[in-house]
C-alpha cells in the first residue's frame, strides 16, 4: 500500500489584519511540526497580545491531529472556521492564530464566524506553500570498487546523499522517500549482488 510521502504546508510566519465594525482581527500563520512547538506559540502569543479579547486557533498535523479553539466566542464561530480555511487549501503541519480586539459592537453568530473564516483565509491565501517530502534514513556500506555502482542506482530514485564517510570500506548516508524504500533497498543489494551493508532509521524525516 503507497505511503503519504509528501505534505504541502506553509514554508513561513504570516499576518494579515482584518476590521468588521470595529473589530480588529489578526491572523497569524506558522509551520509547526508537533504540539509541544505549538503550546510553545500559543504561550507566547497570548502574553504578547495580553490585551486582546479573544485569541483563537486551529492546527491539523500530518499524524491526522487536529485542534481547534473558540477561547470564549459562540461555539462554532472562530476555531472551526479557522480550521476549515486550513482545510481549505489542503494544509497540514499548519497554525493559524487570529487574535480579536472587540471594538464595541456585536457582529452576530454569522457575520463572526465568516470574519474568522476570511481572516484565516487571507492570512494562507498570501502565505508561501510548500510540498515536503518524508524521508527514510539509510546507511549503506560497501568496499571501495563498488561506489560507482552506488551512485548508479541513486541517481535512478528520489533520494538524498547526505554524506559519504571513507575509512576502511565506504559508507553512505542516504535520505529515501517512503515510497522507494522498499524498491531502493531490492535495487542496491541486486546491483551489488548482496556485497552490501545496508541498515535503515525506521523513524521518517520530513524534508
Amino acid at each position: 500500500m503507497k505511503k503519504q510521502d509528501e505534505i504541502l504546508t506553509i514554508d513561513g510566519f504570516k499576518e494579515e489584519k482584518l476590521k468588521e465594525k470595529g473589530s480588529q482581527f489578526l491572523a497569524q500563520c506558522f509551520p509547526i511540526s508537533n504540539e509541544y512547538e505549538i503550546t510553545k506559540l500559543l504561550d507566547k502569543i497570548r502574553k504578547k497580545y495580553y490585551d486582546a479579547t479573544h485569541h483563537c486557533y486551529a492546527y491539523r498535523l500530518f499524524n491526522g491531529t487536529l485542534k481547534y479553539s473558540d477561547d470564549g466566542e459562540p461555539s462554532g464561530t472562530a476555531g472551526l472556521r479557522i480550521l476549515n480555511a486550513i482545510d481549505h487549501f489542503s494544509l497540514t503541519n499548519t497554525l493559524i492564530v487570529v487574535i480579536r480586539y472587540f471594538g464595541g459592537r456585536k457582529l452576530g453568530v454569522g457575520p463572526l464566524g465568516k470574519a474568522y473564516y476570511n481572516s484565516a483565509f487571507e492570512v494562507l491565501q498570501k502565505a508561501n506553500k510548500i510540498k515536503k517530502t518524508f524521508y527514510n534514513k539509510f546507511f549503506v556500506t560497501v568496499n571501495f570498487t563498488q561506489i560507482s555502482t552506488v551512485h548508479h542506482v541513486i541517481d535512478n530514485y528520489n533520494v538524498k546523499l547526505i554524506n559519504t564517510d571513507y575509512k576502511d570500506s565506504v559508507t553512505f548516508e542516504i535520505l529515501v522517500s517512503l515510497n522507494d524504500v522498499e524498491i531502493f533497498q531490492d535495487k542496491m543489494i541486486e546491483e551489488l549482488k548482496g556485497d552490501v551493508n545496508i541498515s535503515v532509521k525506521d523513524k521518517a524525516i520530513l524534508i
